[in-house]
């Protein structure tokens, strides 16, 4: 197994809270280390307001966001690795990117909508 990938989540939004709480049960092997960016204590590596205005990961020392960070969490799932390696394969990572581009657009009634 190769190191293990960190995810940086925002526990204050209601769908973060689902999609990790999905994420951990699916975690089975303790791949991910899930840090809640709310918490005061918690050690972001960038600007807190950045880590929560998109969704971040650090694989293998190189950190990413937005849809590349999906990715990489999907990866160290094994049910969804074929997933984060298409969504990490060059020619379809910019669709992916896009559609988080439009779920971010959305993110806001979303969470309105769930709260």
């Amino acid at each position: 197994m190769s190191e293990r990938v960190t995810i940086w989540f925002d526990s204050g939004c209601p769908l973060c809270r689902r999609e990790i709480a999905l994420m951990q049960r699916l975690d089975r092997r303790g791949a991910i280390r899930f840090v809640d960016a709310c918490r005061p204590d918690t050690n972001c590596p960038i600007d807190r307001a950045e880590i929560l205005s998109r969704f971040h990961a650090l694989e293998d020392g190189r950190l990413l966001s937005g849809a590349a960070a999906f990715a990489a969490m999907w990866r160290a799932i094994p049910i969804l690795r074929p997933l984060g390696l298409l969504a990490g394969w060059p020619p379809a990572t910019p669709l992916f990117e896009r559609a988080y581009q439009a779920f971010l657009r959305v993110r806001p009634r979303l969470q309105r909508w769930l709260r």
